[in-house]
């Protein structure tokens, strides 16, 4: 059964980008996939910002990394790119923490124009860690994502976002070795 990570790089305590990476998370689950999520926020901020990769926490989430077969890798758009708090934690990676791995970068905001955060910011980054490959990215308007005890997706933008999770998923089933013998 392939194993993912949902990485939540949002720093805000009630984020639509977290919601948004739940509803991923158990659109995943529901297709066989073994899944766990981090929320960036949740480190400890100094061993984060200290680059102290042997604190207990942040060993926690780099093994992890190695361990998955796919990372989906959700921010918050700030000033034109990826969160600092996400960027934080894709600094204390080894260089090719991402080879071998499918990747799925989603990106929420508050403008249409945030859209290009995702190519132009976030996947080099992903790309430079090695990442073997980098489906296509979802950016999700703000207003799109509402929160009230579960999270819930407009139905426009829920049907693209499906097919894009649909889509990723087909592509780790297709290269994890276990998946393609069933």
């Amino acid at each position: 059964m392939p194993s993912i990570i949902v990485l939540s790089g949002s720093p805000s305590p009630t984020s639509k980008t977290a919601a948004l990476g739940g509803y991923v998370e158990a659109r995943l689950r529901a297709q066989g996939h073994l899944v766990r999520s981090f929320r960036v926020r949740d480190l400890p901020p100094v061993a984060l910002l200290s680059a102290d990769t042997e604190h207990p926490d942040i060993a926690e989430v780099v093994d992890a990394i190695a361990g998955v077969d796919a990372i989906v890798v959700a921010s918050p758009v700030y000033k034109a790119a990826y969160s600092g708090l996400l960027k934080a934690l894709l600094d204390l990676l080894p260089q090719f923490a991402l080879a071998g791995k499918v990747v799925l970068p989603l990106v929420t905001g508050g403008t249409p124009a945030h859209v290009l955060a995702i190519d132009y910011a976030l996947r080099p980054v992903l790309t430079s860690l090695g990442a073997d490959h980098v489906v296509q990215g979802w950016f999700v308007l703000d207003r799109h994502i509402g929160v009230d005890g579960a999270t819930v997706i407009e139905p426009g933008a829920e049907s693209a976002l499906r097919a894009v999770v649909d889509r990723f998923s087909e592509v780790v089933h297709d290269r994890h070795p276990l998946a393609a013998a069933l």
